[in-house]
């Protein structure tokens, strides 16, 4: 979220990090390894603060601390898979900081995992006491759980053509196309000191008639001439004026600092362009006050006689609120007046758009999913009815804003919103939506079952995914080991099913296009793990020849590992690879050593204790089959002795 001006804490308010001067001198002599990691912490620099402490935690008993800061530091680049792997540590430290148990029930929730990021949460209150806001993080995971086992009928797609790696939102249609703001590629560009990469410019696209976006490109100088972020806009209905938020370039703003470190606190504000000729005129809305406060992500409503704005602005309900201004009988906008407080909460409301007599806007401080998520409310000015939440898959675990309806006919709704939810591009991704009810269902029935005895599994957490990461549903099978999703029609689909004392399995569903109502059913079985002795193969991992990195397809699957390593604390194992007969004896044993040991180290960096794995190399010593040295066998039968294999050392 840091590339909406920093939207996560104080969600309108740009701060950028300008080390003005920063007294960050270290003595003459080298700094230490943990001098250097706290050195890339303090400067923000997560990544590179993730790397360094990696090295430290891989020891016997390492510091707290250091696993804290390092689960921070993959919280904070959004890598929360990594992140929950080293909370899941931290938590079960006797002396881990308050804050951390908080960290690690939002991570959960980040995932997508409502239910045990609900037990957390009880947990946090448990320990440190009863608190509103923890109170309603609680109410929203149990509300997630319902939400994301009967998904709403929305369909999204991200729109490829225009994102990138980088950030791309808010965007609004146009009559020729659309309009968003984004984070340029370049070099020369001049880069954000919080979020490293350039700053946001004012983006044009074409839109086909079948809603294909393509083309993008920066807008023209009158708009993106400004030295900080420039966007989100809102457009007038005749298209002649825009409403510009952009952080203000001046000097004259609020400098402080911070454990050593300068800071610069550059608020927004909000700019008029009216159409002139060719050409845009330039003008302030009248109720900038950037040494006060921030105003911007502007919306236009009621036939273009109300404005719509976010600020912190004082006399507001808490963190940014809604306000709007009303056209006055000479063109200008009236005084600023508050939405009220069935919309605005204590935490923050930001990115309202109009659709008719619905205001769509997105918040932190109602009941939802986690971070922000879309709200709508019928009404106008400051008389709205209760706040809906637009539930999954509209909103999802990560930040989802600037909802826009593009078309609505009847049934069928149209339009886009923005999202840095998981399986996206990077950072905040556009999606369009439908909303349309289908000719007929595609039901998806899972069942889960002990992989050793083949009874039934109830209880078992079942996720399926879209084809990349993003979760499509989720929900626990019953007493009968039995979940059911409903499926689109042509898309791919992955099922992940986890369950404590198991080792997970998945399978992939291929596109269906069938006639009428249909369904499928798919068994996914559980390898049990909580027998000392008992054995079962990693399947589809896999080596380069006469080489032992990490393939990304191994990673895959040890991925896996992982995560039953960590939601099963007290399972140590040993990882064995095993070679075919083909080479000499000895050189299959180093070469399987080097495998284990590779799968080892890589289980370490996603959080897994050193000391809860073995890595043990048997080159041939333990083949399936009969193809020992000179036995001719086909591929296949060598490719069954070609394996690596887990089995149970304590539970």
């Amino acid at each position: 979220m840091n590339r909406r001006y920093n939207i996560g804490n104080l969600r309108l308010l740009a701060v950028s990090l300008l080390l003005l001067g920063a007294e960050l001198s270290l003595a003459q002599e080298q700094p230490s390894r943990r001098n250097r990691a706290e050195l890339l912490y303090d400067k923000l620099e997560y990544a590179n603060a993730a790397i360094a402490y990696e090295k430290l935690v891989d020891v016997k008993k390492p510091r707290t601390e250091d696993m804290e800061r390092l689960a921070d530091s993959y919280r904070k680049i959004n890598a929360y898979e990594l992140a929950e792997n080293w909370y899941s540590r931290v938590v079960l430290q006797p002396d881990h900081k308050q804050e951390s148990l908080l960290h690690y029930a939002e991570v959960l929730k980040k995932r997508g995992r409502y239910a045990e990021a609900g037990k957390q949460y009880v947990l946090y209150q448990e320990k440190y006491g009863k608190d509103e806001s923890i109170a309603r993080y609680v109410q929203g995971a149990d509300s997630a759980v319902l939400w994301m086992k009967n998904p709403t009928l929305h369909n999204l797609k991200n729109e490829k053509a225009i994102n990138t790696d980088l950030s791309e939102f808010g965007l609004v249609p146009t009559s020729g196309g659309v309009i968003y703001a984004g984070e340029p590629h370049g070099l020369l560009n001049k880069k954000s000191g919080m979020t490293g990469q350039s700053y946001l410019k004012v983006y044009a696209a074409d839109r086909a008639r079948d809603g294909e976006l393509n083309g993008p490109n920066v807008m023209g100088d009158a708009f993106n001439n400004a030295l900080y972020h420039i966007g989100p806009v809102a457009v007038n209905a005749e298209e002649d004026v825009l409403y510009v938020t952009r952080t203000y370039p001046g000097n004259d703003t609020e400098k402080y600092r911070s454990d050593g470190l300068k800071w610069r606190k550059q608020n927004l504000e909000l700019k008029i362009y009216r159409k002139n000729g060719t050409d845009w005129a330039e003008e302030d809305f009248a109720y900038n006050n950037v040494k006060e406060y921030s105003l911007g992500h502007a919306a236009l409503g009621s036939e273009g006689k109300v404005l719509y704005y976010a600020s912190d602005m004082p006399g507001g309900h808490g963190g940014v609120d809604i306000w709007y201004s009303e056209l006055q009988g000479d063109n200008s906008w009236g005084s600023p007046k508050n939405a009220g407080p069935t919309i605005n909460s204590a935490g923050d409301e930001v990115f309202p758009n109009v659709s008719g007599d619905t205001l769509y806007f997105s918040s932190d401080g109602h009941v939802g999913m986690g971070g922000l998520d879309i709200y709508r409310a019928v009404g106008n000015r400051s008389a709205f009815s209760k706040p809906e939440n637009l539930r999954y898959p509209i909103n999802s675990a990560g930040d989802d804003f600037a909802y826009v309806v593009a078309a609505s006919d009847g049934d069928v709704i149209y339009g886009y919103l923005s999202s840095n939810r998981t399986g996206g591009q990077g950072g905040d991704d556009i999606y369009s939506f439908t909303f349309a009810k289908p000719k007929f269902i595609i039901v998806l029935e899972g069942l889960t079952r002990n992989k050793e005895t083949g009874e039934l599994l109830p209880a078992t957490s079942v996720t399926l995914f879209h084809k990349g990461k993003e979760i499509a549903a989720k929900g626990v099978t019953d007493k009968e080991g039995r979940v059911t999703f409903t499926l689109n029609k042509g898309e791919p689909y992955r099922l992940l099913a986890e369950k404590s004392g198991y080792h997970s399995d998945s399978t992939s569903i291929e596109g269906l296009f069938p006639a009428r109502d249909t369904t499928v059913r798919v068994v996914m079985n559980l390898q049990p793990v909580h027998k000392v002795g008992d054995k079962f193969v990693l399947e589809n991992i896999y080596y380069d020849f006469d080489k032992h990195n990490i393939r990304r397809d191994a990673a895959l699957i040890l991925d896996q590992l992982v995560a039953t390593m960590r939601d099963n604390p007290t399972l140590r194992i040993e990882l064995s690879s095993h070679t075919d007969s083909r080479g000499s004896d000895g050189y299959n044993e180093k070469l399987s050593q080097r495998r284990a040991q590779s799968a080892v180290d890589y289980m370490v960096t996603r959080g897994i204790a050193r000391d809860r794995m073995v890595a043990k190399g048997y080159g041939e010593k333990r083949l399936v089959n009969r193809c020992s040295n000179g036995v001719p066998c086909s591929i296949a039968d060598h490719q069954a002795n070609r394996r690596t294999e887990i089995e149970v050392l304590a539970y």
